[in-house]
């Protein structure tokens, strides 16, 4: 039986109010918050939180054939976002790893092929919305990313919900567009495109409950997702479908994350959803897609970690908006009086992948001592070669002792740098990311992240940070 065996989601810790957008403006102020990314997170950085979050329970990363990293934000072009992930997960290196890339549509092709996929495959939806200053796009927008994790029961992992049927019709529409390098997106009159979306969704759900054998009221949970939000309202309101079946959209408290948006509202039903229920999941955008999933009675036993719900609550509080503008590039402040940082290099980068990326510790056979970074010689017996590779990823710490740095090179300062220790042994100094100073203490517990460093001379450094572990996990 194909199916959903796993998924996961990430919400950023960071919040944008829009009252405070519409203080510094002077618009018409809007109610609630938008997710944000921080100044160190991208594409694919949000990817690998969301990932991991799919991929938590043991055993599976070995089963994955298959990974698509869909956005419409990707961090680089021409180069592949998608290796970057899968060396992050540390996956086989027979598994391909490729892009879905340039379009909020993409997501949609990355859930179709992956339910479609004979082998166990990993779809992540990632998306980074940017928009001017004042702009629709910048006050409904949000930042996130869910994956997914598509298979069946003869690859060794229960179902949690089963694949009924899905459908997809395809438009060419110019209803939205961005050239490339343009920082934000252009979109035409919201009443020309309306109709034609209510339409083709309407013949998407129809064909898919044509091939489940089902009515539209059986839709116990009704989710519909795309950036033009007259449409999905209409479609929301769908003849048949239960008002009790409506799942919410939470533009309210995170925005609308495009690409990964639809990944999110379904990962947050998926949170909640009862076994033997159905869910619809309306995608629209340069036509329309449904997805029809009932879930089964694994689903309980093996719901994401770290719910959709938990992470919009354990948020932080709203940024100021000089800084949103700041970390997004809109606003080009002075930087520290510093040399400018220098960029990775390629060869020391691929011959340490599975430290830099995976976070790949060693273990010392002879005594037990943990290193890192990974040696080839043990600190403590001095034994050579005697080392058994050991993630590090999941692993928490406790901050040791601190620095707040004032000076260093950062788009957020000051620069926060512990020392850690982690549970088991080893010592490591890092950064701590998505924290403020009161969150610099000795005897504070940290976990790590997947982030960016620094980008210089256009190549992006991702590395790991530790982060203060809270309620909620974000």
């Amino acid at each position: 039986m194909p199916g959903l065996i796993a998924y996961g989601a990430y919400v950023p810790y960071h919040r944008l109010a829009r009252a405070d957008v519409a203080a510094v403006l002077g618009t018409a102020a809007g109610r609630g918050t938008r997710a944000v990314a921080g100044y160190d997170e991208d594409t694919t950085s949000m990817a690998v939180e969301a990932a991991r979050g799919a991929l938590a329970r043991d055993g599976l990363r070995p089963r994955i054939g298959q990974l698509f990293l869909a956005t419409a934000a990707p961090a680089y072009l021409d180069k592949t976002n998608a290796t970057a992930v899968h060396a992050a997960l540390g996956l086989d290196p027979h598994v391909l790893a490729a892009d879905m890339a340039g379009s909020v549509r993409s997501g949609l092709g990355a859930l179709v092929t992956a339910a479609r996929s004979p082998v166990p495959t990993l779809t992540v939806l990632s998306d980074l919305r940017t928009g001017l200053p004042g702009g629709a796009d910048e006050s409904a927008g949000g930042d996130g990313a869910a994956a997914f994790v598509f298979g069946g029961h003869r690859n060794g992992a229960p179902v949690i919900a089963e694949l009924l049927a899905h459908d997809t019709v395809s438009d060419e529409i110019l209803e939205r567009w961005r050239l490339p390098g343009a920082p934000a997106s252009r979109v035409w009159e919201e009443r020309f495109a309306e109709q034609l979306y209510v339409s083709l969704a309407g013949q998407a759900l129809d064909a898919a409950l044509d091939q489940a054998g089902l009515e539209i009221g059986a839709i116990d949970h009704f989710v519909v997702s795309g950036l033009h939000a007259r449409a999905c309202a209409t479609v929301r309101r769908t003849p048949g479908v239960r008002p009790e079946a409506l799942a919410p959209d939470l533009a309210g408290v995170i925005g609308n994350a495009g690409t990964a948006q639809p990944g999110l509202l379904l990962a947050d039903v998926l949170d909640r959803a009862r076994p033997g229920q159905t869910i619809a999941l309306v995608v629209l955008g340069d036509g329309a897609g449904v997805l029809l999933l009932r879930a089964t009675e694994a689903l309980p036993a093996h719901r994401a970690a770290r719910p959709v719900a938990a992470q919009i609550a354990a948020g932080g509080p709203p940024l100021p908006y000089a800084t949103y503008l700041s970390w997004r590039g809109l606003l080009d402040r002075e930087p520290p009086r510093r040399p400018d940082p220098e960029p990775p290099y390629a060869p020391p980068a691929h011959r340490r992948s599975g430290w830099k990326y995976g976070f790949v510790a060693a273990r010392c056979d002879k005594c037990g001592t943990r290193h890192l970074p990974p040696e080839r010689v043990c600190a403590s017996c001095h034994a050579v070669d005697a080392m058994t590779d050991e993630p590090m990823d999941a692993v928490q710490a406790t901050v040791a002792t601190f620095t707040v740095d004032r000076l260093a090179h950062t788009p957020s300062p000051p620069m926060l740098v512990v020392v850690v220790d982690y549970d088991g042994g080893g010592r490591f100094r890092c950064q701590l990311t998505d924290a403020t100073e009161a969150d610099a203490v000795i005897g504070a517990r940290v976990e790590m992240t997947f982030r960016r460093t620094v980008t210089a001379a256009g190549i992006h450094n991702y590395f790991w940070k530790a982060r203060p572990v809270r309620p909620g996990g974000n």
